[in-house]
Parts: structure tokens; C-alpha cells; sequence
């Protein structure tokens, strides 16, 4: 389970942020402790007026605790873990709020408690906070048998992806296949009878004649490469010069390269806007299954919440019945049934609090698993769309290019808002 930390003041844009169910599919305040309020924000202002009385302004420490993506975590590990970074923290019995939060088929958590001591009136000091949520989370990586990322047991194992787009082409550019190029050189030579012909069969190919600086004639591909005609065509020099007249008569190769920059220009800023066109539209469908699913999600819990409350009366009720009245009431309480009855009912209240939660959690396993097949579809419109627009970020120089500027740079995430 990661861990992240902060001292922070900010109760209110805190507890906007907390409960906002539009950026989240479902928000649940799970829990209030040691404050009068029975609402958030009004916890963080009672939070903030306490601050009032000592010198503190950051008087707050916020958590958000989220476990594996793919693991399904009950609120009772959550607990656990928001204990156990109490005692280490030396924040036991401060005023908390927790908070869940699910998100794109993943559930976490949030923990906020107040810095104040009301004895002393003086903020708890969290030194080292960081190192020590660090050694919590490997810890209970290893009690629940989670695997553990490689960056957290040893941080200088971290390997976040470091090769840049030029490499990423060099090594495009490399797995070309020669012998390829060689037929297509050979066939164009063997078709054509003159200059001309040769030229057209070539620039049908991908590849523009252009005289070298020592090589003669050459070929330039839409990428900037180089190649030689007489060595891919397979054909000595006098030849070539025989058939295809003087190089001088042809454009150089800086000239070549600027035309074919030209025409790539054109068409691939066409294929970036039907790109975003598309993607625009699989977004659009996206965020209206979303919107659809969570509206049936947020219904049926609280269908589920309503009949849990009804039959919660309708139980405590019953157990209210079994104490007789009147002078049977004084009966059992002398002879003890009365406290039978009471121990009853106490075993059977924590037994029915007990389904209740198993109910719950099963319900909100459900609603992952259905959110999660939703956003894989969302995770492989993002990389198709990721994929794609590199391929042609990367063959328009960014120079020649000004949707590559920052203000029209095309949006490369799923945002579903």
C-alpha cells in the first residue's frame, strides 16, 4: 500500500476536494472521530479554530493510502493500517476523518487528523514522517503478501522509462529490413526504360532522387535517410549514369528533404486532427457508459444502505420485545434472565454489524470489477492513442509542427470530467 503524506492547513478546499464525486465515481465519509461536527467540513473548521490558540498554520496532516491496483482490499486493512501509522506517527486518539474514495476501478483511501493537542495546546511534531509512512507500507506489503515494487524495497532499483523519442526512432530505423530496400530499388530499375520512369517508380516507392555529394545519384526516404542507387539497384555507376543522364540535373538532398517535409507536414497534421476526431469520439461514448454505470452504482447503494437501516430497526425492535414488563421485568431481572437477554442481544448486534459490512464490501467488489472492465477499454484508447501520436510527433520535426506548441499540444490522457 503506498503511502503519501503532508502537513497542510486548507480545511475547505481539503474537504471540496475529499468529496468530490466528479472526478471520483463514489465518495464515502467512513468515518468522523473526536470531533462535534457530523460533516467534514465542519470537522476541518473546528479543526482550524483550535489551530487558533497556538502558533501552528499547518494543522492538519493528510494521508492517502492506496493499495495494488489489483488487489481487493476490505475496509478492515484500511483500519489497520490507518492504526498502525497512528502509533508510529504518535497521532493515537487525534481527531481523524476518513474518507474512500473509488476511481477507474481502484479504491483508496484518505485519513486526515489534526495536529492539536488540546491538553497542551501545541501541535504534535511528525519528524521524518516521510521515512517513517516508507517503512509502514513495506511492512504491510509483507503482512498482506502483496508484491512488493521494487522501488520501495530498494530505491535505487527504481527504473522509470528513460529512452527518448530519437532513440525510439534510431531503433525503428535499425530493424529496417535491407534486402527489402534492395528489391524495391531492383524492381524500379528493372520497370522503368528512362529517367522519368525510373523517378515516378521510385517517388511511388517512398524514395526521392536527389544528387549526393559523393555518391552520385542517391534516394531519400520519407525519413531523412540516405541511400545510394547504384549500390541498392545493384548496378555499377557508368551504368546508372548511362540511363538516368547527369546527377547535377536533380534537386540536392537538403532540397529533397525539405520537399518531402513539406508533403509529410500536410498529411500527417491531417492524420493527427482525424486522430483527435476519433479519439474525441471513443472518449465521448467512454464517459457516457461511466456516467451510466456510476449512476446505477450510487442506486444500488443506496438501496442497499435503505435496506440495511430498515432491517436494522426491524432487528433492534425484536430485541427490544424480548424484555418483558411489569412485574415480569423485576422477575428477570432477579433471576438473571434479564442479563441473558442483554448479553443476546449485544452477541447478536455485533453479528448483524458484521453482515451488514461483509454486504457492503461484497457490493463494492462488484462495482470495481465492473468498473475495471470499463477502464481497461479506457486504458487501450489512451495507449492507442499515445502510440499513434508518437509515431507522428516523431516524423514532424516540432519546429515545422505548431500544434506542438504547449498551448495547442493535443491532449495525450482519457480524462473522463
Amino acid at each position: 500500500m503506498i503511502l503519501k503524506g503532508s502537513q497542510r492547513a486548507g480545511g475547505m478546499q481539503l474537504a471540496a476536494h475529499l468529496l468530490n464525486d466528479i472526478e471520483n465515481d463514489h465518495v464515502t465519509v467512513h468515518e468522523l472521530r473526536g470531533f462535534v461536527s457530523e460533516n467534514l467540513a465542519g470537522a476541518f473548521k473546528e479543526a482550524y479554530a483550535v489551530s487558533c490558540g497556538t502558533r501552528c498554520k499547518q494543522f492538519l496532516f493528510s494521508l492517502s493510502l492506496s493499495p495494488p491496483e489489483t488487489e481487493s482490499v476490505p475496509v478492515g486493512v484500511f483500519e489497520k493500517a490507518i492504526a498502525a501509522i497512528e502509533e508510529k506517527m504518535g497521532l493515537t486518539d487525534q481527531p481523524r476523518a476518513i474518507v474512500f474514495h473509488e476511481k477507474e476501478g481502484r479504491r483508496h483511501a484518505h485519513c486526515v487528523w489534526s495536529r492539536i493537542d488540546v491538553e497542551t495546546m501545541t501541535a504534535i511534531n511528525l519528524p521524518h514522517f516521510k521515512l517513517k509512512l516508507r517503512d509502514v507500507s513495506r511492512q504491510l506489503y509483507l503482512d498482506n503478501k502483496w508484491r512488493m515494487p521494487s522501488g520501495l524495497s530498494n530505491s535505487e532499483e527504481r527504473n522509470p522509462l528513460n529512452f527518448t523519442r530519437a532513440e525510439w526512432q534510431q531503433a525503428k530505423r535499425i530493424g529496417a529490413d535491407p534486402r527489402q530496400i534492395k528489391e524495391a530499388f531492383q524492381d524500379c530499375w528493372a520497370m522503368s526504360d528512362g529517367p522519368k520512369a525510373f523517378r515516378a517508380a521510385m517517388e511511388a516507392r517512398g524514395y526521392y532522387l536527389a544528387q549526393g555529394d559523393r555518391r552520385g545519384f542517391v534516394a531519400v526516404d520519407w525519413r531523412g535517410e540516405i541511400y545510394a542507387v547504384s549500390r541498392y539497384a545493384g548496378i555499377k555507376t557508368k551504368e546508372v549514369r548511362n540511363k538516368l543522364g547527369e546527377p547535377e540535373q536533380l534537386p540536392t538532398v537538403a532540397e529533397t528533404k525539405e520537399r518531402i517535409a513539406k508533403e509529410a507536414r500536410l498529411r500527417l497534421r491531417a492524420f493527427k486532427s482525424q486522430l483527435k476526431q476519433e479519439f474525441e469520439k471513443g472518449r465521448a461514448g467512454l464517459k457516457a457508459r461511466r456516467n451510466a454505470l456510476v449512476s446505477v452504482q450510487r442506486q444500488q447503494r443506496e438501496q442497499l444502505v435503505k435496506r440495511q437501516q430498515e432491517r436494522q430497526i426491524s432487528e433492534a425492535r425484536a430485541r427490544a420485545e424480548r424484555f418483558r414488563k411489569g412485574l415480569a421485568a423485576v422477575w428477570d431481572w432477579m433471576t438473571g434472565k434479564r442479563a441473558q437477554i442483554r448479553k443476546q442481544n449485544e452477541s447478536e448486534l455485533v453479528t448483524c454489524i458484521e453482515r451488514d459490512r461483509i454486504e457492503q464490501q461484497k457490493l463494492i467488489e462488484q462495482h470495481l470489477e465492473e468498473r475495471r472492465v470499463l477502464q481497461r477499454q479506457i486504458i487501450s484508447l489512451r495507449n492507442q492513442l499515445k502510440d499513434e501520436y508518437r509515431f507522428l510527433s516523431g516524423a514532424l520535426r516540432p519546429e515545422d509542427d505548431d500544434i506542438n506548441s504547449p498551448k495547442k499540444r493535443m491532449r495525450t490522457d482519457l480524462t473522463l470530467k
